[in-house]
């Protein structure tokens, strides 16, 4: 027997519904005077700027040692046995990657899970919307690594493995103000070989790269980072007292390998600088992409995230049962009055409705969530005392569309400017986007503390400046070469958690100790940093805890049947009612 009834959410508000999936713009096809002959040589193969090219998807189940266990994960919560008493009902606050992944999974464990969100799209840190053209403004610059076992996972599940663009297996970094030979803006790269395994194939990308590391400072890199590849994870857990700055120079790492690779990847990593960053997070992606062979491969969405992945997640999660609710905020976690302790008893929304189930799960930001926990909830359980260390870091993005195609390459590029992190020309990289004519520029604006609070104008005219450094030969500050013909800034106050140092140890788990309220989101525990794939992960999580819990309470429940039909029998209708 369950705890609390179950009953599904009223649909008197007409506000409780989804709008249509909008399709794409049309793609365009591509422009034969665009291509130039490839650059590939014996070992690794990429296109040269200003060509288009997606290659093919990347053996992951035989690559990648973490795909097969994001399959094992999913495959266990398939195989759990069903609830006994129906379909329990879970009531989920959140339909980001977070909420839908924890829904999906809900219901391949035979849960009907309802998800409640509070705004009129779909995605949370993923979502996009359309302006008045008809363009998509996303939230951020998106990118899919094969370091992501269970993201890759769920598209596979989905059925939608076409909808990501694979690109050559490379890392590009900008060399502001610098030309090649033809004129064009000039880009540094370390190329992966297919023809090597993980992780001799990163070694020789970095080898084979001398334009922004010296072979002194690649082998002080590299003895700096042999206790990471020796130890493994105990190693790498234990850095998070450590700065990515402290641990170099404990390590004797030069500071030019600072400038030339931490900062960029810091500012794409987490958003901040390698002076606040938590060594564990860079360590733990370079873990993923020099000992997986496909890890440090990407991929791009054709198109914006709620349509292409989140309304695939919405329309599974509907053909099994549950339900998915826009425009739906939830205001308070109601606490049952009955029980001496805390016992969550339903999702307050603004128009007064309280939508019940038998659990209940935030998959909100950790921001949201600590302001969302009753009082009641604090003071009763000294767990939720460490969401309070963790905050979410602020993140700008900008969209820019210029009246000409720009010199860039069909990949996401590593910008090496002060206030840029990376960015995309998703005009050429993205299906959904495709134009032969003009160029769009997406890029992340990191750090963005100090510049969350400043006008669009402001950010853009900044950005622009540190674009004349990138294009010199393009773009030009009295207009007289490509023009700026329309810009979208979309500043995000509280993104993923900030991985500062120590914070690893204040992660929550999924599971709380309220009996029927879990957690889902990138910033709990998982092995995953704040990202898509953590937040992917932790809804699985999440989604498996509460099925493992279920049996328990199953087993549970049934043994207290036995003794309130024995107490029964004995005439102890009190005791028997109590027991029941």
């Amino acid at each position: 027997m369950r705890l609390l009834s179950s009953s599904s959410l009223t649909r008197k508000d007409p506000t409780f519904s989804l709008p249509a999936p909008t399709s794409l713009p049309p793609s365009l096809p591509p422009s034969p005077n665009r291509i130039v002959p490839s650059a590939s040589n014996l070992l690794v193969d990429f296109p040269p700027p200003g060509e288009r090219r997606d290659y093919p998807r990347p053996p992951l189940e035989k690559t990648s040692q973490s795909f097969a266990t994001a399959e094992a994960l999913s495959e266990e919560i398939m195989k759990l046995p069903r609830p006994k008493e129906g379909k329990p009902t879970v009531v989920i606050a959140g339909a980001g990657l977070a909420g839908l992944s924890t829904a999906k999974y809900l219901c391949d464990a035979g849960f009907k899970p309802i998800v409640l969100e509070a705004r009129d799209v779909l995605g949370g840190k993923v979502s996009a919307y359309q302006d008045k053209d008809g363009d998509w403004i996303e939230t951020g610059l998106h990118i899919f690594f094969g370091a992501y076992p269970n993201m890759m996972r769920l598209f596979k599940e989905l059925d939608i493995e076409d909808r990501l663009q694979w690109k050559s297996h490379s890392m590009i970094f900008a060399m502001p103000g610098k030309q090649d030979k033809d004129g064009r803006q000039r880009f540094s790269r370390f190329d992966f070989t297919e023809y090597l395994p993980a992780p001799f194939n990163g070694i020789l990308a970095i080898l084979l790269n001398n334009e922004m590391l010296t072979w002194g400072e690649k082998i002080k890199f590299g003895l700096g980072l042999l206790p990471a590849i020796i130890q493994g994870q105990d190693y790498v857990e234990k850095q998070d007292v450590l700065s990515v700055k402290q641990w170099m120079k404990q390590q004797g790492v030069p500071d030019r390998v600072n400038d030339e690779v931490f900062i960029p990847m810091a500012k794409a990593l987490a958003f901040i600088d390698p002076d606040q960053l938590s060594m564990t997070i860079v360590l733990t992606a370079l873990n993923r992409f020099l000992q997986e062979k496909d890890g440090s491969k990407m991929a791009f969405l054709n198109g914006p995230p709620p349509t292409q992945l989140c309304q695939p997640m919405v329309d599974y999660i509907r053909a099994n049962g549950g339900e998915v609710h826009l425009n739906a905020p939830v205001r308070e976690m109601m606490l049952h009055r009955e029980f001496r302790e805390s016992v969550v008893d339903g999702f307050r929304l603004p128009n007064g409705t309280v939508v019940q189930g038998d659990l209940y799960v935030s998959a909100m930001p950790v921001d949201l969530l600590k302001k969302f926990v009753p009082k009641r909830m604090k003071e009763r359980w000294s767990y939720f005392d460490q969401l309070d260390e963790l905050e979410g870091v602020p993140v700008i993005n900008l969209h820019l569309w210029f009246d000409r195609k720009l010199t860039t390459v069909d990949h996401l590029l590593f910008s090496r400017s002060p206030l840029l992190s990376v960015y995309a020309d998703m005009s050429t990289t993205c299906k959904g986007y495709q134009d032969d004519d003009k160029s769009m520029l997406e890029l992340v604006f990191a750090p963005a503390k100090d510049w969350i609070g400043k006008s669009d104008e402001a950010i853009v005219a900044a950005t622009m400046e540190e674009l004349y450094r990138l294009f010199p030969t393009e773009i030009a500050p009295d207009g007289s070469k490509a023009k700026l013909i329309k810009s979208a800034v979309v500043k995000t106050a509280r993104s993923v958690y900030t991985p500062l140092p120590g914070k690893e140890a204040f992660r929550p788990d999924q599971r709380t100790p309220v009996g029927n309220f879990y957690l889902a989101g990138d910033f709990t525990k998982q092995i995953y940093l704040g990202s898509m794939e953590g937040a992917t992960l932790s809804g699985k999580l999440c989604a498996l805890k509460i099925a493992q819990d279920e049996q328990e309470w199953d087993g549970r429940s049934a043994g207290m049947d036995r003794i309130a039909a024995e107490e029964m029998k004995a005439g102890r209708v009190e005791q028997a009612a109590i027991k029941a």
